[in-house]
């Protein structure tokens, strides 16, 4: 895995939220094959994170996983300390544990949007902020946000696409307060993506891939690129921005 890459995050420590399946264990990998040490959190699921923490080992990198629910601030604020207590450092957040129910808005129970708001944004905020009390220049957020943050252009996801959108502008404002830190913050927005979340065989896949441009799903490994590079030092100039990576579904 390693040989692909260069060692752009050498020395660096990233945590990535929700690390132990689809888009965010994709993301972990890249992270580490780019030279950093990984920690990942879960909520369930022990065994894949392991399996997450055992492909990175097997390179030579370091990685752990921390079962911590983004719903449970005290749970998020401690995996963020014990990844920096165990690393020496965080250099990397990528705030990429998030949820959605899809259903009409209609029938969307308290509940589930409840759900949808503690860990989409709540979560985001609380382990953002726990993580800015570790990083100094050269700090990187990264939000995984959503093409429908911007644009929805499916039915099924109002509740999710408004968590979306208020992650777009919590990205925008947070990056003028941290900027004279030399960190910068950016969110990336995956259109549809083949995950078990959402199959590119699922009953939600049809309306999606017809409103890309490329007639298709993207691979989880196309949302960890731009994150691996907006993590590195050639992106040090982009900050506050919304990089959208859908296969032109909002083109």
């Amino acid at each position: 895995m390693s040989s692909n890459y260069g060692q752009k995050l050498a020395g660096k420590v990233a945590l990535v939220t929700g690390g132990s399946r689809g888009i965010g264990a994709a993301i972990a990998k890249r992270l580490a094959a780019d030279g950093a040490s990984v920690a990942i959190t879960y909520t369930k699921g022990a065994d894949a994170a392991a399996s997450v923490v055992k492909a990175i080992g097997s390179t030579g990198k370091k990685a752990i996983a921390i079962q911590a629910d983004a719903a449970d601030a005290k749970a998020v604020t401690a995996a963020v300390d014990k990844t920096a207590a165990t690393f020496g450092r965080l250099d990397i957040l990528v705030n990429n544990a998030g949820t959605a129910l899809p259903a009409p808005f209609e029938q969307a129970t308290l509940e589930d949007m409840d759900r949808v708001i503690d860990i989409n944004i709540r979560g985001v905020f609380v382990a953002t902020q726990a993580a800015l009390k570790h990083m100094g220049d050269g700090g990187r957020i990264i939000m995984i946000g959503s093409a429908v943050g911007e644009r929805v252009m499916v039915p099924g996801l109002v509740p999710y696409a408004a968590t979306k959108g208020a992650v777009k502008i919590f990205t925008q404002g947070l990056s003028r307060e941290v900027g004279s830190r030399g960190i910068t913050v950016n969110n990336v927005q995956p259109g549809p993506i083949d995950t078990e979340l959402n199959p590119a065989a699922g009953e939600w896949a049809v309306p999606q891939k017809a409103q890309t441009a490329l007639n298709r799903y993207g691979h989880v490994d196309d949302i960890a690129a731009m994150v691996a590079f907006v993590a590195g030092p050639e992106a040090s100039y982009i900050t506050g921005a919304n990089l959208t990576v859908d296969g032109g579904m909002n083109a």
